[in-house]
């Protein structure tokens, strides 16, 4: 990348920085979010996700007021647990996806800002799991560490730009595969594990035939899935693939034959990045649609 284009690059983040009201900003802390107060008043509420089941936690460099804070429907949360610069939330599973719950923390100091307000949008399967909230100014290394961060993912935009390049311009079928570096001598394998996969009870969705798959760069789980309950044709939106240790693979693509009616088959295809080592471990797989409540997660994935 051009020096002078980083340059450009870095000066539009220390600018989009300072005219926000309350900012958002890649943390020093690797897989958390970082939000930044200023002593305005008028701030308006960062919008953070969470999910049933899932733990979110919040910290803040200065000491809360534990009685100050305030969360709408906390009857509804399983944990609520504030120390004394951070907050922990885990929603019951009675939330529902979109639902929105307004927070709001006090700080015990007194300084500007005195206190700060949050959105929890509920998300059938994602949560911001780290943010850091800070009301401090910034110190140099913290604009650095950004610096490097939003190089590295340049690099990265990059990378996905030309691995997305090289599939448009391969050909299609085998002679595809064989292009992308995707086959070894094994080629492709698949199995079926339905009975293996743990589905969870009372979804609004079955599994009723599943099939894993995997290759030398990837694996995909394909899903003969029916819908049960739900007046409108389903359309998968997002998936993830987590395993037992936390760590998850990246998904690729989702393929969908066509929208679902209640109560009809139809087959879903979950691609995600996998090497040989990370395609052995056992996964949970949830899939999900846009805004809707509908959704299914399936334990115990394999792939041959």
């Amino acid at each position: 990348m051009p020096s002078s284009s980083f340059v450009v690059l870095l000066g539009s983040l220390l600018a989009s920085g300072s005219a926000v009201a309350q900012s958002e900003i890649t943390s020093t802390v690797p897989g958390a979010r970082r939000i930044e107060l200023t002593p305005d008043e008028a701030q308006l509420p960062s919008e953070l996700a969470v999910s049933p089941g899932l733990s979110t936690g919040l910290y803040f460099d200065a000491e809360l007021m534990r009685e100050g804070v305030e969360l709408e429907g906390r009857d509804r949360f399983s944990l609520v647990d504030v120390g004394q610069a951070t907050l922990r939330l885990v929603p019951s599973s009675r939330v529902t996806p979109g639902e929105k719950f307004r927070l709001v923390v006090r700080f015990r100091d007194g300084a500007a800002p005195v206190s700060a307000s949050f959105l929890l949008r509920v998300h059938p399967a994602k949560a911001e799991p780290l943010v850091e909230v800070f009301r401090g100014k910034r110190t140099l290394e913290t604009y650095q560490q950004e610096a490097r961060e939003a190089h590295a993912e340049l690099l990265r935009c990059q990378e996905e730009h030309s691995r997305l390049m090289t599939e448009h311009d391969a050909p299609g079928g085998l002679a595809g595969l064989i292009s992308t570096e995707a086959l070894d001598e094994l080629g492709v394998v698949g199995k079926v594990v339905t009975k293996d996969v743990a589905q969870a009870a009372g979804s609004p969705m079955e599994a009723v035939v599943v099939r894993s798959y995997r290759s030398k760069t990837s694996v995909a789980v394909e899903i003969q899935l029916k819908v049960k309950a739900g007046a409108l044709p389903w359309v998968a939106k997002g998936a993830t693939l987590q395993g037992k240790a936390g760590a998850g693979l990246k998904v690729l693509r989702i393929w969908q034959e066509q929208p679902i009616p209640k109560g009809e088959l139809r087959r879903v295809v979950i691609e995600a990045d996998a090497s040989a080592i990370a395609a052995q471990g056992v996964y949970s797989l949830k899939l999900w649609e846009e805004d809707g409540p509908r959704g299914i997660t399936l334990g115990d994935v394999t792939f041959p």
